[in-house]
């Protein structure tokens, strides 16, 4: 008989050479999961990134929360310009191998159904799902909630923007955003869905009306949006559902 004890887990992964840290959460079954990573906003891996993941292991999806800041630490960001200043600083190209790294490691589990892996993220941790969803290999579905869309410059760690890679989308995507969201233009998303329809992508878009950015977050009550936070929840998880149990 099988068990449905949920069973969390602090486990590690290497990636050239690096170990990165994540959260895991899942239930005990004898049938092997699809799985889910979890990707934070820049604040990092904090308990409310921690509780989503067990949201989606009682769903009966293998959860991975990836700590992105595994090398140096959480930084402290104390307020939205420190926020926007370390996102500027840091390297895309480290961030979607250590995603890679993620969905090879997953895939390796004896738990998951290592065709059946998809991806989300929350703010920054959107823009990264969507990236890896256009450049990371066996991802097979992307939620990104207010993930952004269109980088102001250009660097050399940040050779791309989500925008321009939207037309290598790999997989299937849902993007939820918030219609009052001050860091995703109304003309961002019309932009990446022109792209994708342009490309034959399948994807999905929902925009709230009376959210902003982090709608989904219950921790800042000042963001939150209970009914826009529900709706999407339950897209997301028939999303997954959908392209993830189908495999």
């Amino acid at each position: 008989m099988s068990t449905t004890l949920l069973r969390t887990e602090q486990l590690t992964f290497l990636r050239d050479g690096d170990r990165i840290n994540a959260y895991a959460a899942w239930l005990r079954r004898d049938e092997r999961l699809p799985a889910v990573i979890v990707i934070p906003d820049v604040r990092g891996l904090t308990e409310h990134y921690r509780d989503i993941a067990r949201r989606f292991a009682n769903e009966s999806f293998f959860a991975l929360a990836v700590d992105l800041y595994s090398r140096e630490g959480t930084p402290e960001l104390p307020d939205i310009e420190s926020a926007l200043r370390w996102m500027r600083q840091l390297d895309d190209r480290r961030v979607l191998k250590d995603l890679d790294g993620a969905v090879r490691f997953l895939g390796s589990r004896p738990e998951v159904r290592a065709r059946s892996i998809g991806i989300t993220g929350f703010c920054m941790g959107g823009q990264y799902a969507l990236m890896a969803a256009c450049t990371v290999p066996n991802i097979a579905a992307c939620v990104s909630f207010y993930g952004m869309l269109r980088y102001a410059e250009k660097t050399p760690i940040k050779p791309e923007s989500a925008l321009d890679m939207a037309a290598r989308l790999n997989c299937p995507y849902l993007g939820l955003v918030g219609e009052d969201d001050a860091l995703i233009p109304r003309t961002d998303v019309k932009e990446l869905e022109s792209i994708l329809r342009r490309a034959g992508k399948n994807f999905q878009t929902k925009v709230y009306p009376g959210a902003g950015h982090a709608f989904f977050n219950d921790t800042r009550p000042e963001m939150y949006r209970p009914e826009a936070a529900k709706d999407a929840w339950t897209r997301a998880l028939a999303f997954f559902r959908a392209h993830l149990d189908a495999k």
